[in-house]
C-alpha cells in the first residue's frame, strides 16, 4: 500500500523535542522517500505499515505532537501532481549505489 506520512513535532528548540523530530525523520526514512521536509512517501506492506505506525507511537509526545498518515488508494505515484521542482527518483525505483 502507498501512504504519505507527515508531521510536526512542537517546539523544537529544546534539546528533547528536536531529539524526537530526528528520531521520526530517522524512522520514516527507513520506510519511504522524503517528499518535502516533514513528509514522506512510503510503499509498505499490510505489516511494515503497523511496524511504521507502532515506532512513531514510540517517538512522540502523544500530548504535544502529531504524525497523520494517509493511505493513496491505487499507486501513489498516479494520483501525484509536482509543480516546480520534482524529484530526481520515484518511490519504488531501484538504487544503484
Amino acid at each position: 500500500m502507498d501512504v504519505i506520512v507527515a508531521y510536526d513535532i512542537s517546539d523544537t528548540d529544546t534539546p528533547a523535542s528536536a531529539a524526537r523530530l530526528r528520531r521520526v525523520a530517522d524512522i520514516c526514512s527507513a520506510y519511504g522517500e522524503r517528499a518535502q521536509l516533514s513528509v514522506f512517501e512510503c510503499r509498505l506492506t499490510p505489516e511494515s505499515h503497523a511496524q511504521l505506525i507502532g515506532e512513531l507511537y514510540d517517538a512522540i509526545d502523544l500530548s504535544a505532537d502529531c504524525i497523520i498518515i494517509y493511505k493513496v488508494n491505487g499507486n501513489l505515484h498516479d494520483s501525484r501532481m509536482v509543480i516546480g521542482i520534482d524529484r530526481p527518483h520515484r518511490l519504488g525505483d531501484t538504487w544503484i549505489v
